[in-house]
């Protein structure tokens, strides 16, 4: 049975400049139509002057529809310059996971859809390798194997773009895929292409990070998800986590432990963007955890 429009619960996102009078122009337009409103939260920034809000309600009959909302809410957008979004609260995003030869986080979020503990949609998988095909396989999911060299990345790319538009998926999520996307790639999936690495950078960039941190004698370890910019491992943070450790570690044990920070960082940080609580604020975020 289809879900009836005026029970099903919406996620109003906005984003405009701060100023007097936005929460209440939005709720009062809200109740005016009949709407309940369930959640909310907003953020004024004293440091860029941005205003966001993230409103989850039951709509009335007029707005029940993205075209009927659309119209009462345009007089409220135009007058504070708002860019906003409407979603159903239920629907999950699809999603394309792209992976190399390491493959916990890729586990970790096809365990979570299969246990029906996932706010994404797994429609595809794309890797430079074929390691990872039994399992994704093994869980119902097109696998797509596309190789990558220096020369061909770029035509890579665009196999991987195409993927995403086939699925009609709105996000890529990096699962360690120990590949940079090229510039043109990651201006077309600004927002919607989310990268988890380890948290040493800058400090221990390129390879075997955990040998050269247990050289250092590190005390934290951690992970961070991103979004993806063509300024490599820039891009604004979803989520940070870090695990203390102590002398007596050994590289396999903070490998051990980066992995397993790594696979809920991540977790969080997709689950966040999908359910709508993540607003893009120049180069960092507002979160509505």
């Amino acid at each position: 049975m289809a879900n009836n429009p005026e029970t099903q619960h919406k996620i109003l996102t906005i984003t405009c400049p701060d100023g007097p009078g936005i929460v209440a122009a939005v709720t009062g337009m809200l109740s005016a139509n009949g709407a309940n409103i369930t959640e909310a939260a907003q953020y004024g920034d004293p440091d860029t002057g941005r205003f966001f809000q993230r409103i989850v309600f039951t709509p009335g009959p007029g707005i029940a529809r993205e075209a009927g909302f659309a119209a009462a809410f345009a007089p409220v957008a135009e007058r504070f310059g708002m860019d906003w979004t409407l979603h159903d609260e239920g629907a999950r995003a699809k999603a394309v996971i792209a992976v190399s030869k390491i493959g916990h986080c890729l586990a970790d979020l096809l365990h979570r859809q299969h246990s029906g503990d996932s706010a994404i949609d797994i429609c595809a998988v794309v890797s430079n390798h074929e390691d990872m095909r039994g399992l994704v396989e093994w869980h119902g999911i097109p696998y797509h194997y596309l190789p990558v060299t220096a020369e061909t990345k770029p035509r890579q790319e665009e196999k991987i773009l195409a993927v995403i538009e086939e699925a009609g998926a709105e996000l890529l999520v990096l699962a360690r895929y120990m590949q940079i996307l090229t510039a043109p790639t990651g201006e077309k999936l600004a927002g919607r292409c989310i990268n988890i690495h380890h948290a040493f950078l800058p400090g221990f960039k390129g390879a075997r990070p955990y040998h050269r941190a247990h050289e250092r004698g590190v005390k934290l370890i951690g992970a961070t998800a991103h979004y993806v910019t063509p300024d490599l491992d820039e891009g604004p943070i979803i989520e940070q986590a870090v695990e203390r450790v102590d002398h007596t570690h050994t590289p396999a044990d903070l490998i051990a432990v980066g992995r397993d920070i790594e696979c809920a960082v991540l977790a969080r940080a997709v689950r966040w963007h999908a359910e709508r609580r993540v607003l893009l604020n120049g180069i960092k975020t507002a979160v509505f955890r």
